[in-house]
């Protein structure tokens, strides 16, 4: 399906993107790129980081760095080595993230469950952390946390994950009303399924049980998620913060 492509401007505005290597946070960084942005791809797959950067530097300017989101080290790193490349941080778009085992609470691996919140949730309260206090200094800054319509709804069979993106939803919620007397706005997105990588986690059952959530009758493009987040983190996006933004094509209820 090609889409149309509104013009966003970010020109001068440097951006990261965790989990930028594959899926939604791919194609985020290439909107991003067409728009005019510096990009810093974080993600722990040094691999599929340099197959990302070949393949989207036609686009514009763009680096990798490994991070470890669930590391306070490794994040710490991945900023210093972003600030020393690119200057500073002006956009984050937090998108690493996994979806976890899918089975009934009962028999749920604990260490599964713990791992799911750490990446997930525990990974964007320390990316947020790591630059917020850059942004506030320079007065301007934008940040779009990527939950899920599972944060919202809470999918059976998905515990682990749907109570980490519920978190992400609190979270952005709780620090955008902190920024707002800054030109600063935290806000995240609630997206159905989209066909990327995640989906070799789930089973075929889960798969279908999503689809059959979703009035549009399909999955989510990672291009359709990618055009509101590129409008979010733009210059224009001067008052709206700390709000959920829904990509779910009709299935969610409030």
């Amino acid at each position: 399906m090609k889409k149309l492509e509104n013009k966003i401007d970010l020109n001068d505005l440097s951006a990261v993107v965790t989990g930028g290597a594959q899926g939604i946070g791919y194609a985020v960084a290439a909107r991003l790129l067409t728009s005019g942005a510096r990009v810093a791809l974080w993600d722990i797959n040094d691999e599929l980081n340099k197959q990302a950067v070949e393949s989207l530097q036609k686009l514009g300017h763009v680096e990798a760095f490994n991070c470890d989101v669930c590391d306070d080290a490794s994040v710490e790193a991945a900023v210093k080595a972003t600030k020393t490349s690119l200057e500073h941080i002006d956009i984050l778009v937090n998108s690493a993230g996994i979806a976890g085992a899918n089975m009934v609470v009962e028999d749920y691996s604990n260490d599964e469950f713990r791992r799911v919140v750490e990446i997930n949730l525990i990974g964007t309260y320390l990316t947020n952390k790591a630059v917020i206090s850059g942004m506030k200094k320079r007065n301007f800054g934008r940040i779009v946390n990527i939950a899920s319509i599972a944060g919202k709804e809470g999918n059976p069979n998905a515990s682990a994950y749907s109570a980490s993106k519920a978190g992400v939803i609190g979270f952005t919620k709780s620090l955008g009303k902190e920024c707002a007397d800054h030109d600063i706005s935290v806000n995240c997105v609630t997206p159905a399924a989209a066909r990327t990588a995640i989906f070799d986690q789930m089973t075929d059952q889960h798969i279908n049980y999503m689809l059959s959530k979703i009035p549009r009758n399909r999955f989510v493009e990672v291009e359709e998620v990618a055009a509101m987040i590129a409008w979010l983190v733009s210059r224009e996006n001067s008052f709206t913060t700390a709000s959920v933004f829904d990509l779910s094509g009709g299935r969610a209820t409030y």
